[in-house]
């Protein structure tokens, strides 16, 4: 059986490796992120935060704000995957990336948070999918491990 704090460490631990592969496609292979990509690696970085908490403070509300994060990325993701489906729609230079760069952690963070990217350029395949696929796909998967660790506890 699974421990609990087992699977909130695993989903801390997967969520910032997330955000390591995200700077090294962004430094290493220089695709910078767009706004859609910032919000993200916000919700994935709380998403892990959450699930520390959770780890070794309160499990329960740990993993219910985890799984509120991971509800919200794998909004953000489809609308990602929704905008890079209809060619028409950009979420280029708008007031959102204006917005995001003029946060606090934009300033002091830029390697991570500053948004330079176009959505268009997320669709090189990177192992098959495109970025925005791979991070649906990880924020599906927190979104089962935390509801079904809301659940087993609920029993």
């Amino acid at each position: 059986m699974i421990h609990t704090r087992s699977l909130l460490l695993s989903i801390a631990i997967a969520c910032f490796g997330v955000i390591g592969v995200a700077l090294y496609l962004q430094i290493g292979l220089d695709m910078l992120p767009c706004p859609l990509c910032v919000i993200q690696r916000y919700l994935f970085i709380a998403v892990g935060i959450c699930c520390l908490f959770g780890a070794y403070g309160k499990p329960k509300l740990g993993a219910g704000l985890g799984l509120l994060a991971a509800l919200g990325g794998l909004y953000t993701a489809g609308k990602h995957l929704y905008i890079l489906a209809h060619p028409g729609l950009s979420c280029g230079i708008d007031p959102m990336e204006t917005f995001l760069n003029k946060i606090p952690t934009a300033t002091y963070l830029p390697i991570l948070f500053h948004a330079d990217g176009l959505c268009e350029d997320a669709l090189a395949p990177w192992f098959g999918l495109s970025i925005p696929q791979w991070s649906f796909l990880s924020f599906g998967l927190c979104t089962l491990g935390l509801a079904w660790l809301l659940i087993r506890r609920a029993r």
